[in-house]
């Protein structure tokens, strides 16, 4: 009898160890979805498209849009933040502090599309994301360029393919040492566009659409692309956004 309640003892306690090795995620992500300006259709095929990612690629994900739950504790079981097309001034003074302890912490980030529109005169936030939104015209289809940087998740990309997109125009640079991976060729779309007196004939002869960076002891990628509902269902924009959440998440590249 003793020896069959060592046996199953062992049994159940191996039986706990598998389990325990399966159940283990490579990191933890936070999805934030808020939005207090303009709200994109595109947000809802954005948080089915990013927990198949987390179920492909074996990491855990918690969608919100509470910005209570931006405090140290909560942060703290996280690896990385997403902003999926947030707009507007989404965190207070003090939900502001626990994110930038947590990219000091050594942490990432990684922004989709209008995380740029986010958080104008928070100015850390912005060298963390790196550029803000200016504008943009009429959503159009257009051909991408690669830069000389070469960055993991663009092999889906075809600059001889045309991609549909809301082509957005940055101000300048909030820091030095972004380092581009994807710009838009303004010569096979029109970039003219005028908001009042707002406006804009696009960039110039490099205009960028991703990049990435080390920043105040963490890491942080951006995309412009992710307008577009369809996007969320594109393997090319997915092993993209994938390739960025990595990068962050992890240094790798």
């Amino acid at each position: 009898m003793k020896k069959i309640f060592q046996y199953l003892s062992l049994t159940i306690l191996l039986i706990g160890m598998i389990n325990t090795l399966t159940a283990q995620k490579q990191f933890r992500a936070l999805l934030f979805t808020k939005t207090m300006g303009f709200h994109h259709e595109s947000i809802h095929e954005g948080v089915s498209a990013m927990r198949e990612l987390a179920g492909k690629h074996n990491f855990d994900l918690d969608w919100q849009e509470d910005p209570g739950k931006f405090n140290d504790n909560n942060l703290a079981k996280f690896d990385i933040i997403i902003f999926l097309n947030t707009t507007g001034d989404i965190l207070n003074d003090v939900q502001q502090a626990a994110m930038e302890k947590f990219i000091q912490s050594g942490k990432g980030f990684v922004g989709i599309h209008s995380a740029t529109d986010t958080e104008y005169g928070w100015e850390w936030y912005t060298k963390l994301v790196g550029r803000s939104f200016k504008i943009h015209p009429v959503i159009q289809s257009a051909k991408l360029k690669f830069t000389s940087n070469k960055f993991p998740g663009l092999s889906g990309f075809n600059e001889a393919n045309y991609w549909t997109e809301e082509w957005y125009d940055f101000g300048p640079e909030k820091i030095n040492g972004l380092n581009y991976i994807l710009a838009v060729d303004e010569s096979t779309y029109n970039p003219k566009v005028q908001w009042g007196e707002n406006k804009s004939e696009g960039m110039g002869a490099f205009h960028p659409m991703a990049w990435y960076h080390e920043f105040d002891g963490g890491r942080a990628f951006y995309t412009a692309l992710g307008h577009m509902p369809a996007d969320y269902s594109d393997p090319a924009f997915l092993n993209h956004v994938f390739a960025g959440i990595l990068y962050a998440a992890k240094g790798k590249k």
